[in-house]
């Protein structure tokens, strides 16, 4: 299964910071206390943000995102991206912007 990149740049890199933190804090509390089973999910926990911040794919926000599609709420993939949708490729349509009337 090929994953689609769901999370964007920005959000990736802040992912695998929290992520590297976390988990280096919590290894560092499991070499003092190694009886604690705690520490060893939150290794887990950061782990899994840095795997989601290399590969930009979030099951969570997958899920989400195809419980909205289900529903008719569904808007677009992240903020400023490419992605395509239902028209064959193409990027959604933006709003036309109105001109203001010139005053007379």
């Amino acid at each position: 299964m090929k994953a689609k990149q769901n999370i964007g740049i920005v959000n990736a890199l802040i992912r695998i910071t929290f992520g590297f933190t976390i988990l280096s804090w919590s290894t560092a509390k499991l070499v003092k206390k190694p009886w604690r089973d705690s520490y060893i999910l939150l290794a887990l926990m950061g782990a899994m943000k840095v795997g989601e911040g290399i590969l930009r794919y979030c099951p969570l926000t997958a899920l989400y995102e195809k419980s909205q599609e289900q529903n008719g709420n569904y808007v677009g993939g992240q903020s400023g991206s490419n992605q395509e949708n239902e028209r064959g490729g193409q990027r959604p349509r933006q709003r036309e912007q109105f001109r203001a009337r010139p005053q007379e």
